[in-house]
C-alpha cells in the first residue's frame, strides 16, 4: 500500500527555521503514515538567480504534481492575506483535482480582521468580503479550513484518507 503524499505549501520556507520546519513536518506525516512533501527552495542551486528562481518553480510544480493532497498555511503573510506563492500552490493543485486543507486560518472574519478606513473598506478604500468567512471565498470554498497548526492539520488529514480507504 502506497502512503499518500502530502505537499506542504506556505510560507514556512521563508523562515530562518525553515530546515528545523521541515524535519518536524516529515517526523509528524510519517507518525501518521503520511509522507511529507517540503518544497525543494533550500534544495536548488544555481549560477543566477533566474536560474534558481526558475529551479525553485519547477521543483516545486514536481512536487505538487506528484502529491495526492495538499495541506497549506494559510497565516496572514506580511499583511493580512496568506502567502501569494501559497495561493498559487492551491489554485494549481485545485486545478488539478487535488483536495487541500488550509491551517493556520484565523478565526475571526475578514471583515473583523481588516482595518477599516470608512465602513465595510479597507484603509485603501478597497471593500472587504462580508460573507463571514476568515479568508477569501475562493480559499474558504476550495480549501478544507483547519482551526489549528501543522500538527493538527495532518492529524485531520491522516484520519479523513483512513476513512476512505
Amino acid at each position: 500500500m502506497n502512503l499518500p503524499r502530502i505537499y506542504l505549501a506556505g510560507p514556512d520556507v521563508f523562515k530562518r527555521d525553515y530546515a528545523q520546519h521541515k524535519q518536524n513536518a516529515r517526523r509528524w506525516c510519517a507518525e501518521l503514515g503520511l509522507v511529507a512533501l517540503c518544497p525543494g527552495d533550500d534544495e536548488v542551486v544555481g549560477d543566477s538567480r533566474e536560474e534558481v528562481s526558475r529551479g525553485i518553480f519547477d521543483i516545486n510544480l514536481a512536487l505538487l504534481d506528484s502529491a495526492d493532497y495538499v495541506v497549506a498555511n494559510l497565516a496572514n503573510f506580511r499583511g493580512h492575506e496568506p502567502d501569494s506563492g501559497t495561493v498559487f500552490e492551491i489554485g494549481y493543485a485545485i486545478g488539478r483535482g487535488k483536495k487541500v486543507w488550509g491551517y493556520n486560518t484565523p478565526q475571526k472574519d475578514l471583515l473583523a480582521q481588516i482595518p477599516q478606513g470608512e465602513p465595510g473598506h479597507c484603509r485603501d478604500g478597497m471593500q472587504i468580503e462580508d460573507f463571514g468567512l476568515p479568508r477569501n471565498l475562493m480559499l474558504a470554498h476550495s480549501c478544507e479550513l483547519v482551526e489549528g497548526d501543522l500538527s493538527a492539520c495532518l492529524l485531520k488529514v491522516a484520519r479523513w484518507h483512513a476513512n476512505r480507504t
